[in-house]
Formats: structure tokens, sequence, C-alpha cells
């Protein structure tokens, strides 16, 4: 059994590769950085290979997708696409087989959370930088770089995860495969004066009455709620519609404002009889 360690798609291309030329079935590799216990561990082979075969552009752009998935034999599986691809079977590139649809799935798993980053992630300004903490489901913090520095425009920023870190000093991206601490307690660090504020706005601008759970949570799952300024509020504010809030429709600080009160009478009969 080859053994081998892996944590980004670069690594991986250069180590398939190797094995595809020496011949080397996926029931023979493993990826899980750990010696096998019943055959032992063997080496990468080195030099040329007495195999050259060839794969289609497409399937290396959606093997490069689903790398980004973080899950069970995450390496592993993508080899055994590739081998069986590499071999003449490109029905393990369609929905239709069970490794196509494995690896469809991932695909959109990915994509679906470069889009959560794009939608929930939020800047905080510290000084003259903007600074950003997310946890991301999958490995896709490389892939949003571009999406911010179009959003942000020469703006400096970083985001950092529990993983890597991703910043942007005004010319360049710098990406980190392992974040570096100072980013880590950069954008852990105090809110700006201005957060105070904001939470002030976005609670008088909850609108109880048109609040939908469900749909809110489709939308933008509990996880990313953590990590949002207006985060800790929203818990309470869902919890005080369903106690009476909803059917009022109106903020608290607003309901217990006094106003004036409209009393409506029954107007008295007009009589024309004459005396």
């Amino acid at each position: 059994m080859i053994c081998l360690a892996c944590d980004d798609f670069s690594t991986w291309r250069q180590q398939a590769r190797q094995l595809l030329a020496h011949g080397i079935d996926p029931a023979l590799v493993s990826w899980e950085g750990a010696d096998d216990l019943f055959f032992g561990a063997q080496e990468l082979p080195e030099g040329a290979g007495p195999y050259l075969l060839r794969v289609p552009r497409s399937l290396l752009e959606m093997l490069h997708q689903a790398a980004g998935f973080i899950g069970p034999q995450r390496w592993s599986f993508l080899y055994e696409v590739l081998w069986r691809v590499a071999h003449g079977d490109r029905t393990a590139m369609l929905a239709g087989d069970s490794l196509g649809s494995e690896l469809h799935r991932r695909i959109k798993q990915v994509r679906r959370e470069i889009h959560h980053v794009h939608a929930f992630l939020r800047f905080t300004q510290r000084a003259e930088l903007f600074t950003a903490w997310h946890e991301p489901a999958h490995d896709v913090l490389a892939e949003v770089g571009e999406h911010f520095v179009a959003r942000m425009g020469r703006q400096p920023w970083l985001i950092a995860t529990p993983t890597d870190g991703l910043a942007f000093d005004g010319q360049s991206l710098d990406y980190r495969r392992q974040c570096p601490p100072q980013w880590q307690a950069l954008a852990q660090g105090e809110a700006d004066a201005g957060q105070a504020l904001w939470l002030a706005y976005y609670q008088n601008i909850f609108n109880p009455a048109r609040l939908n759970p469900k749909a809110m949570q489709g939308h933008m799952p509990e996880r990313f709620w953590q990590h949002l300024p207006e985060g800790p509020l929203i818990p309470r504010l869902m919890s005080q519609a369903r106690l009476g809030k909803q059917r009022d429709g109106q903020a608290e600080g607003v309901a217990a404002r006094k106003g004036k009160a409209i009393l409506s009478a029954r107007a008295a009969p007009i009589t024309s009889g004459r005396g």
C-alpha cells in the first residue's frame, strides 16, 4: 500500500500523475496519512513510468472543483475517478454513474459553499484594514479572492479561517495555506465603534410580521449566524416574534410608545319630528 499525504490539489495532481504513469491501481493507494496495517507502507514510484495516459481537460477542471470538498476519502475518491477515465471509462464523469453522481454532488456542494462565502462573509473595519473571520464547511477560500477584490476595490482586507488565510494589500492577493496567528488574532479582535450603531439599526428595522424561520434558515443556515455582527440578536428577535410581536407587526419599542387614542361612538339619530 502506498500511503501519501496531501493538502492541496496541486500536490495531489503531481502524485496522481506519477501513480498513473506507473500503473498503480487505486486500491493500492491511500491518502489518509497512515500506514496500512496489513500490507505496510510503500514509496511513491520515482522517475518516468512506462504508461502515458491522457484525460480530457474538462475532467481536470471537474476534479479541481471537487477537490475543495472536505469529507471521507477526499483525495482517494478523485484518483478513482481519474483512473477510470484514464483507462477509457468516461462514464465516471457522468451523473448517471454511481461514481460520477458522487463527483457531481461534491462539485455542487463546493459551488454552494463558495456562494455562501460570497453572501454571508462580513468585513469589520479595524483602522485602515477590513478583516473577516469565517469558518467554511469546505476548502474554498482560495477560490473567492477575485470576488472580494472586485467588491472592495483597492481597499486592503484579510480573511482568516481556522486553517487558511487570504489577504489583499490593494495590489495583489496573498493566500496562505496555514493562516498566520496574527491574521487570526486581527480577524477575531474587538469590533469597530460603528457596530453598536449597526446593531441598533438592525434591531429596529426587523419586521416580526414577515418572519419565516424555515425560509430564512434555508437561505442562511444557522452556522453562519455566529459570524454575523447581528447574529446574537437573531434568536432573541425570532423568539419575541413567536411570543406575540409577529401578531402586532411592530417592534417592542414602537408598541410601547404612547399615542393618541381614537374612540369611535355611534352617532345619535337625527330626528325631524315637529314639536
